[in-house]
């Protein structure tokens, strides 16, 4: 079992930047892929970014390429999502995920956080 809690949220203006922060319980966090996705109003949650608990491989959506970085630190059993160049379509609520594999397939992820906001005005 993995408890997730994000952390970071906020409103910024375009241009501008985030980092968000999911803090996982457990002793099997390196084990595990972590994933961020968004859902915006009136859309389905999309994928955002992966990273595979051997931090060897990283995945990004093409929307976020460039602009968007994934981290964890293991010791600390926590992932991050550096957001830079933020555009008013990256408004969402960020989902931290916990998986098995990295993929960007939402349904392959178990373990979900409760979600932050983020807000970029224009």
């Amino acid at each position: 079992q993995v408890q997730l809690v994000e952390s970071g949220g906020g409103l910024v203006q375009a241009g501008g930047s985030l980092r968000l922060s999911c803090a996982a319980s457990g002793r099997t966090f390196s084990r595990y892929t972590m994933g961020w996705f968004r859902q915006a109003p009136g859309k389905e949650r999309e994928f955002v970014a992966a990273i595979s608990g051997d931090v060897v491989s990283r995945q990004y959506a093409d929307s976020v390429k460039g602009r968007f970085t994934i981290s964890r630190d293991n010791a600390k059993t926590t992932v991050y999502l550096q957001m830079d160049s933020l555009k008013p379509e990256d408004t969402a609520v960020y989902y931290c995920a916990a998986g098995s594999m990295p993929t960007m397939t939402r349904f392959s992820y178990a373990y979900w956080g409760q979600g932050t906001q983020v807000t970029v005005s224009s």
